[in-house]
């Protein structure tokens, strides 16, 4: 059976080959870069437990948390250092492998453009300067690679190629992960759901319907729940700076008092994430869903614009050979070049 299933993954010729190839590199070279930014985007923070009962790597470590303002500043900081950082110092070692012929000029160039790509429009929501950035980082790269044409490879042999080939099957693929991304980052990673549920639901305006009031007054605290230090994992003994007693602590989650369970307001807030979800992922496939509908009517229009064609052409046989039935035409030696009825 594994014979039978790896002579059927095997490529029977050249362009099956390399698109294989091509798929299953782009594909290692995307959960390499991704792989940090998904964790931060949608993991950290969430698997860790709560205080009392965390999470625990080997009975010992705990997970790494959020900042405390947010996921979104951890990941805003992530995709910063890979747009600005990272690019940076690729851009460098890929001019000095040339220059020392250490690397091939173009090898990785396509793969190179399409994780750029794919950063600057998966995650975007995080971090708006991405596609500033990348535009900034070509400017610079276009000059580099003209340098590395002109300067240290000299007459280089092109190749001719009608299309970019599974490489815009790839781009498709990842403009559908924009949108799916953009979508979690906004409805799970960011503050965005929860702030509207506070406004239209507990804020001051909601309560005293008033409109000079700011409506956000009160987020962080109703953002936060409250701990017993009594209920530490290793009971301890807490004191402030004035050497009173601490009896409570304040963590940022949606939990009850008393048994530390998830609140009704948790579960208000993730109704209304998984409804913005759905109607962001949905307002956004409507052109998709247009595009993929309106051709199948093309063949359509084109049967009836080649069916009106016909009847045209027929039309107009018919015309002349009318006309050529009203009249006879004199043989040639009757000495009478002319057409008499």
């Amino acid at each position: 059976y594994l014979i039978t299933v790896l002579e059927a993954l095997r490529p029977r010729s050249f362009s099956e080959r390399e698109k294989s190839y091509t798929i299953k590199v782009f594909t290692f070279q995307f959960f390499n870069y991704f792989s940090s930014l998904i964790y931060v985007a949608f993991f950290l923070g969430r698997i860790n437990g709560h205080p009392g009962s965390y999470v625990r790597v080997a009975g010992k470590w705990r997970l790494e948390e959020c900042h405390p303002s947010g996921c979104m500043t951890d990941l805003f900081i992530q995709m910063f250092v890979i747009m600005t950082l990272k690019q940076t110092f690729s851009n460098l070692m890929e001019y000095l492998f040339v220059l020392f012929n250490f690397l091939p000029l173009f090898n990785l160039f396509f793969i190179s453009v399409v994780i750029q790509y794919s950063f600057t429009t998966i995650f975007v929501a995080a971090f708006p300067l991405a596609p500033l950035l990348a535009f900034i980082n070509n400017l610079f790269e276009i000059r580099l690679d003209a340098i590395k044409m002109v300067k240290l490879q000299k007459r280089m042999v092109p190749k001719k190629a009608n299309t970019i080939g599974i490489w815009y099957y790839i781009l498709e693929i990842i403009g559908i992960l924009s949108v799916i991304g953009n979508g979690l980052v906004i409805a799970i990673t960011s503050d965005f759901i929860p702030m509207l549920v506070y406004q239209y639901t507990f804020s001051p305006c909601k309560q005293k319907n008033s409109t000079g009031i700011d409506c956000l007054t009160g987020y962080i605290n109703h953002s936060l729940s409250v701990f017993n230090v009594q209920h530490f994992e290793n009971t301890v003994n807490l004191t402030d700076s004035m050497g009173n007693k601490i009896t409570h602590c304040r963590y940022r989650d949606y939990r009850n008092n008393d048994d530390y369970s998830h609140s009704i307001k948790f579960w208000h807030i993730f109704a209304a994430r998984v409804a913005f979800l759905f109607v962001f992922e949905v307002s956004v496939c409507i052109p998709s869903f247009t595009g993929i509908v309106l051709p199948s009517f093309a063949p359509v229009k084109e049967k009836q614009s080649g069916l009106c064609v016909r009847v045209r052409v027929e039309h107009d046989r018919e015309q002349t050979s009318g006309m050529g039935k009203g009249h006879q035409h004199l043989h040639p030696s009757s000495g009478l070049g002319l057409w008499s009825s």
